[in-house]
């Protein structure tokens, strides 16, 4: 559960990012505290995504402060951002469809037993790891589930497991209910209250208005690389926010 007087997990302060002659990004402050669910919204070009990929590490911004947990950070590349403790669930998962649930979870962090100078894969103490972390989340997935055979909600679970493996702080969410069923929105929405939950933050990039609504406590709106708006989602409504985002409205 988000506290006001809490430190913010994350803090921007006058994020700017150019390309070129081009602005992508223009002084945006925001800040996102633990156990809060903040929704990230925007038309194409509104300059959401570059803002995650300096969140995530991939672009370095051209000015401005970033601070997590109360320390001014520099990163470098996405591993540097993981370091910290932020994550992101991509909307295509990467996830590798040929191998099992708990193969996935631990792809590139495997557990392994050491006999000797052979190192060979724990299978049984991943599997166990990860089942403790689809209980945790609640998800009907089980580990030895191929990816391949699993719906769009199961796969998220696989991906949001992997960020609790790292004890992640804050998770970056892009889209993560686009192309899949009701039934299984309901379970991503789910698996965001349950991170709630676990005091991770959670930025909630989407274009759907119902589960911004459902999910987030707050709302931000971008449009052409500024930041028009950051509200309480009790103080706002889908109407205001689809006015912020086309720009009949120029901010609240």
């Amino acid at each position: 559960m988000a506290h006001a007087d809490a430190t913010p997990v994350l803090e921007l302060q006058g994020i700017g990012k150019e390309f070129g002659a081009i602005r992508a990004l223009h002084d945006v402050d925001m800040q996102v505290l633990p156990g809060e669910v903040v929704g990230l919204m925007g038309d194409n070009g509104a300059g959401k995504s570059t803002l995650v990929k300096i969140i995530a590490g991939n672009f370095r911004p051209s000015h401005g402060e970033i601070r997590f947990a109360g320390d001014a950070v520099h990163f470098n590349r996405p591993v540097d951002a993981r370091g910290v403790g932020i994550e992101v669930v991509y909307q295509d998962l990467a996830l590798a469809d040929n191998l099992t649930a708990a193969a996935n979870v631990f792809l590139g962090r495997e557990l392994k037993r050491k006999f000797g100078p052979i190192a060979l894969l724990d299978h049984k103490a991943m599997a166990a790891r990860a089942l403790e972390l689809f209980g945790e989340l609640r998800s009907e997935t089980r580990p030895d589930d191929l990816v391949k055979q699993m719906s769009g909600g199961q796969r998220q679970a696989v991906a949001i497991a992997r960020t609790r493996l790292s004890n992640a702080r804050l998770v970056m969410m892009d889209e993560p209910t686009a192309a899949i069923s009701v039934r299984q929105v309901e379970q991503v929405l789910g698996l965001i209250h349950r991170l709630k939950e676990q005091g991770v933050a959670v930025m909630l990039i989407s274009h759907r208005m119902p589960d911004v609504f459902a999910v987030c406590d707050r709302v931000i709106v971008m449009r052409r690389g500024e930041k028009r708006a950051d509200k309480p989602i009790q103080e706002t409504s889908p109407e205001e926010i689809t006015a912020l985002i086309t720009g009949a409205k120029e901010a609240a």
